[in-house]
């Protein structure tokens, strides 16, 4: 009775709109941090993948109030604001999100040092990817230390996002 009564209210919090566009809104936020120019020499090669925590957070917590259609929309749009080939960050971040979908079970429940070990992996691994895809899209091999440079500044920075998402998370949603 009182599990009822719990996944009602439950319900209830998550049914409310603004609980159901949170993590589309907090997505698109990312792409908008991640697109800021930095008066910094070099940054857009380095900027930290803001995009890729999001999706990463609410893959794990929420994955279906973040449908891969909206993935795919939200890759597009960072593509097309980045002036990347389209398609390059919604593949990215599609097949991340296969990825955490698929392990989502390890991370639910479970400490954050756990989790940032996953964001990690999966970031290392995205990282890379995009190296290699960029790499056979200019048909040249490009410098690999703006990638590993990126990739330590992405999982650095992930604790702060993780901390912020889940806030955020808190405050709209009940956490189950």
């Amino acid at each position: 009775m009182v599990l009822k009564a719990v996944t009602a209210a439950t319900r209830q919090r998550v049914d409310n709109a603004a609980a159901r566009l949170l993590p589309i809104v907090t997505t698109l936020i990312a792409v908008i941090i991640s697109i800021q120019p930095a008066p910094i020499p070099g940054y857009a090669a380095v900027a930290p993948a803001f995009t890729l925590m999001a999706v990463y957070h609410w893959t794990i917590y929420r994955p279906r109030l973040l449908p891969p259609l909206s993935v795919f929309l939200i890759g597009v749009t960072q593509d097309l604001l980045t002036g990347t080939p389209p398609g390059v960050n919604a593949l990215v971040m599609l097949l991340a999100r296969a990825i955490v979908l698929r392990l989502r079970r390890h991370f639910v429940d479970r400490p954050f040092p756990f989790v940032w070990t996953g964001f990690t992996m999966l970031s290392g691994g995205a990282m890379l990817f995009l190296w290699a895809l960029y790499c056979l899209l200019d048909r040249a091999l490009i410098d690999f230390r703006s990638t590993i440079f990126r990739a330590v500044l992405t999982i650095s920075l992930f604790p702060a996002a993780s901390f912020l998402l889940g806030r955020t998370q808190r405050s709209l949603m009940s956490t189950g």
